[in-house]
């Protein structure tokens, strides 16, 4: 049976690029379930997303005002501010290095969990793929932080933990941890808003009357609560990887 996708970016996704993601799918062992349209539709609404994020960007920079700053343009310097607050708090005075990356990460998660308010649309969140390339890129990202402060052998030593003589013992723990971030990631956004979007459906469809709005309630404060829970995160993560031994 053929898959159905009912989001228009999905099909238009499928119908471009559909046949060549088959192909590059098939030579690397992974064939797709349905061959004519193996774009998924949470790839299509992550993609929506990620353009309205740009578009949102385009529609700013040229409206930026320091005497007459529109409301659009005082939302987003009132999200910088807590991000740089937050950056400062939990990295310290090289905080504002990392304000781009973690108010990045907030905006798209944050939009991806509430566009499953949308009727006919899914939180991207709720499907396993999406918050996995997030912590993937959370991951990296203060990995390679650690390394540009330490230097390579210098955060390897890091990793080693101060007493050389449990270094052997020291370095696959915090190696093995690290991963297990990665993972801790990725399952309690997923898991989060997957178990959420299963519970307002089933409700929602038993008594269609007061509790879609209760639910529609709960969905906005996840939809917040795991954004800035995905922000904190890396800042720690971020820190611990750039702090300096005692």
């Amino acid at each position: 049976m053929a898959a159905e996708h009912s989001f228009w970016l999905t099909q238009l996704l499928n119908k471009l690029i559909g046949g060549w993601v088959t192909i590059l799918l098939v030579r690397l062992g992974y064939p797709p379930a349905h061959p004519s349209s193996p774009i998924p539709n949470y790839v299509g609404e992550e993609i929506l997303i990620i353009l309205l994020i740009l578009l949102g960007a385009l529609v700013l920079r040229p409206q930026l005002s320091v005497e007459d700053p529109g409301r659009f343009q005082l939302a987003m310097e009132a999200v910088v501010q807590f991000c740089r607050g937050m950056a400062e708090d939990m990295i310290g005075a090289s905080g504002e290095r990392y304000v781009a990356i973690i108010g990045t990460l907030g905006i798209f998660i944050a939009l991806c969990n509430l566009l499953g308010l949308i009727p006919g649309l899914d939180s991207p969140t709720a499907h396993g793929a999406i918050p996995l390339g997030c912590a993937v890129v959370v991951f990296l990202h203060y990995n390679a932080q650690g390394i540009r402060h330490h230097g390579v052998w210098g955060y390897i030593k890091q990793l080693c933990g101060p007493m050389k003589a449990v270094a052997f013992l020291m370095l696959p723990i915090e190696i093995f941890s690290n991963l297990m971030r990665m993972l801790s990631l990725t399952v309690r956004l997923w898991a989060n808003m997957y178990a959420g979007g299963l519970l307002e459906k089933m409700f929602t469809s038993l008594v269609p009357l007061i509790v879609p709005a209760i639910f529609m309630a709960l969905h906005i404060f996840e939809s917040f609560l795991q954004a800035y829970i995905f922000m904190i995160l890396p800042a720690v993560y971020i820190s611990l990887a750039t702090a300096e031994e005692h």
